[in-house]
């Protein structure tokens, strides 16, 4: 139980970052996002693969964006126990790799992608894992921000529908690669006849 909550602290602590590095970045005119967004193509926008989920284009961008990442986070936080970490470098680093080789030519900046891998993540583990655990994860997240999946599309002028596309993608690779057993036994657990 304690693991659990410091789990959660960590979500928390994430989360209340995100709206810090807002304030800050509104304070100086929103300059992170062209200093630290992602570029695709561009060796200077590299960094954005990391700095992406951290910037926003506005309040409302990040108002957006709270309520999935608290309600996924914590679907993750209750069952991805022991995985927590390298899901996220798969989302992150897979999901903004893709979009600097091949996203528009455009700063993109959210944490939307991020969103989306998890999203992925939690789908995909339910279908790959099959635990009752798991599979209501999945059938919640889907129930809950199923309609989603319309933003992988493109069309919508200023939405990065690539972060989006890309972010799913690479969350259900997470899962595919990462196993995350909800009741993995830990290390020094003795099973007894």
């Amino acid at each position: 139980m304690r693991a659990f909550f410091r789990r959660a602290t960590a979500l928390a602590a994430f989360v209340s970052l995100l709206w810090a590095v807002q304030v800050v970045n509104w304070l100086f005119g929103y300059g992170f996002n062209p200093a630290f967004g992602l570029i695709p193509r561009h060796v200077s926008g590299l960094d954005g693969i990391i700095a992406m989920p951290l910037l926003h284009a506005s309040f409302a961008h990040l108002m957006a964006n709270t309520p999935p990442l608290l309600v996924m986070g914590g679907l993750l936080v209750a069952t991805a126990t022991r995985a927590l970490l390298a899901v996220n470098a798969v989302v992150i680093g897979l999901g903004g790799g893709l979009v600097w080789l091949f996203g528009s030519s455009a700063i993109h900046i959210g944490a939307s992608g991020l969103i989306f891998g998890w999203f992925g993540f939690l789908v995909a583990r339910g279908l790959v894992d099959r635990s009752p655990i798991t599979l209501g994860a999945a059938l919640l997240v889907g129930v809950l921000y199923g309609s989603i999946l319309w933003g992988v599309l493109p069309g919508q002028p200023g939405v990065s529908w690539e972060a989006h596309l890309f972010g799913a993608i690479a969350g259900a690779a997470a899962a595919l690669l990462i196993r995350t057993h909800v009741h993995a036994p830990r290390l020094g657990d003795v099973n007894r006849d």
